[in-house]
């Protein structure tokens, strides 16, 4: 692979770690469901966020006829996401162990916080869980899918792809039998 390439990528890689630490400087210990939205704001913050809140009622009546439309598509889904977690759950129970593979962990992905926010309505608060558990659910899976393929394929594609995971990287050149002999996944352990 190209050095610059490497290099690029290094630097990609101590940068984002050094974001996530930043970001994650300013966490508070974990406490009771009552006392979150104290943590994050003082009482006056949530008194005024508290008052900023839209009411529910004239909310729904305001959405687009469109959101109502919707509404049903968008929320069944929550079925087959959450069939995909009991699948992830099991998959990643059988296989993984098997494979000594890392497990990964469910809540570095499916992060549901946002219902805390006091400004929030009812329906914004439903939404917001939602939306933290269905983005999380997959970007839970893409993990599992990228660890699974880095046990077994971790070979590029010959197109360019729009969105790697964190593991292609790694991953040896497309056409490359070589490389595709000598890398490590290629030495599997005895089960």
């Amino acid at each position: 692979m190209d050095s610059k390439i490497v290099r690029l990528r290094t630097e990609i890689a101590e940068l984002q770690d050094k974001l996530r630490v930043l970001e994650n400087s300013g966490e508070a210990p974990q406490t009771s469901e009552q006392d979150l939205d104290r943590m994050f704001f003082d009482d006056a913050t949530v008194a005024q966020h508290t008052a900023q809140r839209s009411p529910t009622i004239p909310y729904i009546l305001n959405l687009p006829i469109g959101a109502h439309l919707s509404a049903p598509f968008v929320y069944g889904m929550v079925f087959p996401i959450a069939f995909l977690d009991i699948c992830l759950f099991i998959y990643q129970a059988v296989c993984f162990r098997l494979w000594k593979v890392a497990r990964v962990r469910r809540g570095d992905y499916v992060v549901i916080d946002r219902h805390h926010l006091a400004y929030l309505n009812g329906i914004e608060k439903l939404n917001c869980v939602y939306c933290g558990y269905a983005n999380g659910m997959f970007a839970f899976a893409q993990e599992i899918a990228a660890r699974t393929e880095q046990f077994w394929c971790p070979i590029k594609h010959a197109s360019q792809i729009a969105q790697p995971h964190s593991h292609y990287s790694d991953f040896t050149e497309f056409g490359d039998a070589e490389a595709w002999q000598e890398h490590p996944s290629r030495k599997k352990p005895k089960a």
